[in-house]
């Protein structure tokens, strides 16, 4: 049962021609009616089914304006790093004894970082903390000496971009209040990194099939994918 608010929506969007980001951004944020500040979000159909096998791409990206939200972060580490973590900003840092609340279910985190000589004893933890997306990842940089700058890009606004089994990748940039440039900038930042991807796996043809922008509860466009100006 479509709601009134969603009757009011523009019909028949998928129909049109695929437009820049600049041109859809206006129309993205009108649709955005509900009382919420709605997230403003790309969806990528990748070209995964290659001849040696399919695509797999799973990284981060730095968002320069930022995510919108606020990200608990946590530490695994040695007693002599804990204060560089906490210095950085981490939300809660330990050791032995924190490994031990992890597996004994204590999750209060959104976002996990360890250092190398931790993650042997972190790793024993994959069935706990795989499923939720929480096991650090030394591609990710969230394994790694440099607490300070993963703690850092993790506050100040991160994404991961990672397809499915289907070749799906669904990211945001960012939310209704933020400003056009803000979204620009970080639409940008993971185009770029879509380039660096397909460079990396040498793929033939082009690596996205079709893309799609559309907010929380709002209506999908056809997107025009390429840098904006």
């Amino acid at each position: 049962m479509k709601s009134k608010r969603f009757k009011k929506l523009p019909k028949g969007t998928l129909g049109l021609q695929p437009e820049t980001i600049e041109k859809l951004l206006i129309n993205i944020k009108n649709n955005c009616t509900t009382k919420f500040d709605e997230s403003i979000d790309l969806s990528f159909q990748i070209n995964n089914k290659q001849k040696k096998g399919e695509v797999n791409i799973r990284t981060v990206v730095n968002l320069p304006g930022g995510t919108g939200k606020k990200v608990k972060v946590a530490v695994v580490c040695e007693d002599a790093k804990s204060a560089e973590a906490k210095s950085a900003g981490a939300d809660i840092v330990g050791g032995d004894d924190f490994i031990e609340k992890i597996k004994n279910g204590e999750m209060n985190f959104e976002k996990l970082i360890c250092t190398p000589s931790m993650m042997i004893k972190l790793s024993k933890l994959g069935k706990v903390l795989g499923p939720k997306g929480l096991m650090p990842n030394p591609k990710l940089g969230s394994v790694t000496e440099n607490l300070k700058k993963a703690v850092s890009d993790a506050k100040s606004g991160q994404a991961e971009i990672r397809n499915d089994k289907d070749g799906n990748i669904g990211v945001s940039i960012g939310k209704k209040s933020f400003s056009d440039d803000q979204l620009i900038k970080n639409y940008n930042a993971i185009v770029d990194t879509l380039e660096k991807e397909k460079s990396n796996n040498t793929l033939k043809g082009d690596l996205v099939k079709s893309t799609f922008i559309t907010s929380t509860m709002g209506v999908s466009y056809k997107l025009k994918l390429g840098k904006a100006i």
